[in-house]
């Protein structure tokens, strides 16, 4: 029951003595009882990363209050810090285009619980996966989209997000490119899947030119979407190993198995605030 209703501090900073004994008598002053704590040094690039977890039943200090008792830390250590509430359930929106097996398995595991989040709305640029949406209670939108429609459409989707609130976008195989415009609004705040041929398999039919090159493992790659297309901080990867037996569709369906375990991870591992992003690279705690 502590975890329903506790805080969770991520940090970085430069690193430097005496980091987890300042965030941690911090959280002591104010009888904080804490119930994880996991810490990463960078030593190439002398960063400090860390993830502490504290239950909030007697904890004294408000939560209204934190940012302004924590700063005079952050400032002394040139923090960089978010914290968040259990009892805050993030709001998430789903992009979806006509595969649905990523969208299949998510709502799965938000349905029975593993995935902890309120799903206000999912997006689509084809009708393909409305059932889906209308079965699990969800609003389902169309917002076509094409070279000449581009700008409008985001613009549609913007307004859609921004009435719903949302915190987090998981493009479940939403076969459409993001603009820089749109990404920018949602820094670290968009998640995609894809198979891990890339870059040596990119483009149209990726499982038929590896089934051609006779490829021997096939794989998924989680990240978050940056201006630069398929290039953001990787958050999960899983490969499986392939068979001169398997043909073009036993590919296609080891790859969606992968891509289906593969981005769930990286939305629950998002959602429980597991994840610090610097430098085109993830941090994933405990």
């Amino acid at each position: 029951m502590s975890n329903k209703h506790s805080a969770t501090l991520l940090v970085s900073c430069p690193d430097s003595q005496g980091l987890v004994a300042a965030i941690a008598n911090f959280l002591l002053t104010y009888n904080a009882n804490i119930l994880h704590a996991d810490q990463h040094q960078d030593a190439v690039e002398n960063l400090f990363l860390m993830r502490i977890q504290w239950d909030l039943h007697g904890f004294s200090l408000p939560m209204e209050s934190f940012a302004a008792a924590f700063a005079p830390i952050a400032e002394k250590h040139n923090m960089s810090w978010e914290v968040s509430l259990s009892s805050r359930k993030p709001r998430m929106a789903i992009f979806v285009s006509k595969y649905e097996h990523c969208l299949v398995d998510l709502l799965h595991r938000w349905r029975i619980g593993e995935l902890d989040c309120d799903i206000p709305l999912i997006v689509s640029n084809h009708e393909d996966c409305r059932g889906l949406a209308e079965y699990h209670g969800i609003p389902y939108h169309v917002i076509s989209v094409n070279k000449d429609n581009k700008e409008q459409a985001e613009a549609e989707q913007w307004a859609l997000l921004e009435a719903a609130e949302v915190d987090l976008i998981v493009l479940a195989r939403y076969m459409q490119v993001l603009s820089h415009k749109f990404v920018e609004r949602y820094p670290h705040r968009v998640i995609n899947i894809h198979h891990s041929f890339l870059p040596a398999f990119d483009g149209a039919k990726p499982y038929h030119r590896a089934f051609a090159r006779g490829v021997k493992l096939i794989g998924a790659t989680s990240h978050y979407v940056t201006e630069i297309l398929d290039d953001g901080p990787i958050i999960e990867q899983e490969v499986m190993r392939i068979s001169h037996r398997d043909d073009v569709d036993d590919l296609i369906q080891k790859g969606r198995d992968l891509e289906r375990v593969v981005l769930s991870r990286a939305v629950r591992w998002h959602l429980e605030n597991r994840i610090l992003a610097y430098n085109n690279k993830t941090v994933i705690f405990d």
